[in-house]
């Protein structure tokens, strides 16, 4: 039997892994970064095949982590979290400096960095696995309390886009749903729908502090579709 709850209960970061150069670049918002060896210090992140930023990591073999601020705005995780790069420039209007490799950091929301070149790439199904030796590192504030996605999850009431590694279908956490009746809300400032049979909670039951995962919205801008 499995349990996908026990899923929760892994810890995990929320960052910005970034790929490409000056021309062009593009990121996401990934919660499966970690260290895998420590002389020589090595990172591993995990990558859905689908992501524009995949391409960008193979074709330029390197790629950034930018560590999140738990404060981190609603804006920021939309834009890396559930839009995609091949609609428009995610890098356009943020503050970026590009590292040794020439890909781009994005500074934004973010209290510590890392560069990586990618030295292995490991192909894990959905996703691919990009293990980087550490070019440079630099601490950006060190007064910040790095956002988990634990407290996402929690306090922010987020959920996992269906490309990151920890998407789970929410009809697998339950047994019967046949009896209960589902609905849709939209935001109506962005689009966003909010789908009760996915997330598994009721819209009603979400907290009046509960805002739109991708714009920052208030629940009270979300309307019945």
């Amino acid at each position: 039997m499995v349990d996908f709850e026990a899923f929760f209960k892994i810890t995990y970061g929320l960052f910005i892994v970034s790929s490409g150069d000056k021309t062009k670049g593009n990121g996401f918002i990934s919660n499966t970064v970690f260290q895998v060896s420590a002389d020589p210090p090595r990172f591993a992140v995990c990558c859905n095949k689908d992501n524009f930023t995949a391409g960008f990591i193979a074709r330029t073999g390197a790629f950034s982590v930018s560590i999140l601020e738990q404060d981190t705005s609603p804006e920021i995780m939309g834009r890396f979290g559930y839009k995609s790069g091949r609609d428009f420039d995610k890098m356009e209007g943020m503050s970026v400096e590009y590292g040794e490799t020439g890909v781009p950091i994005v500074l934004d929301a973010s209290i510590a960095y890392l560069e990586c070149t990618v030295i292995q790439t490991i192909d894990t199904g959905t996703h691919l696995m990009f293990i980087g030796e550490l070019v440079q590192s630099a601490i950006l504030d060190n007064t910040k309390v790095p956002l988990t996605y634990l407290y996402y999850r929690q306090e922010r009431k987020g959920i996992a886009p269906k490309n990151a590694p920890t998407y789970i279908d929410k009809s697998k956490l339950e047994t019967s749903k046949s009896s209960v009746a589902f609905k849709k809300y939209k935001c109506t400032s962005c689009g966003y729908i909010y789908n009760e049979e996915e997330e598994g909670v009721k819209f009603s039951d979400l907290p009046d502090s509960w805002i739109c995962p991708v714009c920052g919205s208030e629940k009270s801008d979300f309307i019945e579709v």
